[in-house]
C-alpha cells in the first residue's frame, strides 16, 4: 500500500480574478514541487470524482447545496461573498474537491491505501452548512466525514485543521455532533474571528497569537490536542492541511517551517497508527506564498509517504 495523490485538472480551471490570493497557481507550485523532487513517482495518482448532491447534503443544507448549483455562471463570474466567486469551471472543481476526500476515505476504509492527500481547489474549511465565505465553496473535509459516517457506519472521526485560519464552516456543522472531534490551530484574533471560546468535549480549540513560533505551536499542539484524541479514539482521522501558517505567508502571522509540518504530521500518524489503523486522509486548505506552499505541501506528503511504506 501506498499514499493515494488526488486531484484533478480543474482544479487549475477554477480562478476568482486578477489578483486574487487563492489561485491556479498555488496548486501548480504543489504539481511542479511533486515532480521535480520525484515525490509524484512515489504516490499512487487518483483522478478525484465529482461529489453528488446528496453526498453535499450529507455536509450542508440541501437549499444551499441547490443555490450554488443555481449560482454556477456560464460566463465571467458570480459572487458568493466579496472573497468568494464562481468562474464557469467553479462548480464542477467544487464537487471533485469534495468528491477527491470522500475517494479518500473510501480508499483507506478499503486498503487500498494507508493515507491520501487530496491536493484540491477551491478550499474548504469555512464553509458552514449553509454559506460560502472565506474562498470556500463546500466544505470538503466535512463533506468527506459526513460520508464516514453514513456510508461506513463509523462512530468516531476526527478532523484536525492546521491552517491559520479557524475552521469555522467545520465547527459549524460539527458543533453539536458527538461523533465528530475538530482540533483546530490559528491565528487569533484573526479572521474570521472565531473560535477561541466556542469549544466543547469535542471541539478543541488552540489559538494563537500572531508571532508564535513553531516551538510555541508544538507546545500548544501537546498540551490540547493528543489528550482530547487519546480520549476520543477515532477511527479515521481528517486532516485540514492548510499552509498559511508559514513563516513565509504573506496573509498571516504565525511563524511555522516546513520542519514544524513534519513534525505535527508525524504525531497525527502516530493518532492514527494507535486508534484508526493509519487511516488518514489529508485535503489541502490554505498557502499563500507559492515556494513555502510547495515545500511545507511535499514535507508533509513525504511523512505520508513514509508511514505508507
Amino acid at each position: 500500500m501506498t499514499t493515494a495523490f488526488i486531484t484533478h485538472p480543474s482544479f487549475l480551471k477554477h480562478e476568482m480574478g486578477t489578483h486574487h490570493p487563492e489561485c491556479p497557481q498555488r496548486l501548480q507550485a504543489i504539481y511542479d514541487e511533486f515532480d521535480r523532487s520525484g515525490l509524484i513517482a512515489k504516490l499512487a495518482k487518483i483522478e478525484a470524482p465529482l461529489a453528488s448532491r446528496e453526498q453535499l447534503a450529507a455536509a450542508h443544507d440541501g437549499d444551499y447545496v441547490d443555490s450554488i448549483f443555481a449560482a454556477a455562471p456560464e460566463h465571467d463570474y458570480a459572487y458568493l461573498d466579496p472573497d468568494t466567486a464562481m468562474n464557469p469551471h467553479t462548480l464542477e472543481a467544487a464537487q471533485r474537491a469534495s468528491g477527491a476526500v470522500i475517494c479518500g476515505v473510501d480508499r483507506v476504509m478499503s486498503g487500498e491505501s494507508n493515507n491520501a492527500f487530496c491536493a484540491v481547489r477551491p478550499c474548504g474549511h469555512h464553509a458552514t452548512y449553509d454559506r460560502a465565505m472565506g474562498f470556500c465553496i463546500f466544505n470538503n473535509v466535512a463533506v468527506g466525514a459526513a460520508h464516514a459516517l453514513q456510508a461506513h457506519q463509523l462512530e468516531r472521526v476526527a478532523i484536525l485543521d492546521f491552517d491559520v485560519h479557524h475552521g469555522n464552516g467545520t465547527e459549524d456543522i460539527f458543533h453539536d455532533d458527538e461523533r465528530v472531534m475538530l482540533c483546530s490551530s490559528f491565528q487569533h484574533p484573526y479572521y474570521p474571528g472565531t473560535g477561541a471560546h466556542s469549544g466543547n468535549a469535542h471541539i478543541i480549540p488552540t489559538p494563537l497569537s500572531a508571532r508564535s513560533s513553531g516551538a510555541e505551536f508544538r507546545r500548544a499542539i501537546d498540551a490540547t490536542w493528543w489528550p482530547a484524541l487519546t480520549r476520543f479514539q477515532p477511527e479515521l482521522i481528517i486532516i485540514s492541511a492548510g499552509f498559511d501558517a508559514h513563516a513565509d505567508d504573506p496573509l498571516a502571522y504565525l511563524q511555522l517551517h516546513e520542519d514544524d509540518y513534519v513534525w505535527i504530521t508525524e504525531r497525527i500518524l502516530d493518532v492514527a497508527d494507535q486508534f484508526a489503523g493509519g487511516r488518514l486522509v489529508s485535503a489541502l486548505e490554505g498557502g499563500y506564498h507559492f515556494d513555502a506552499l510547495a515545500r511545507s505541501a511535499a514535507a508533509h506528503v513525504s511523512a505520508l509517504l513514509r508511514n505508507a511504506a
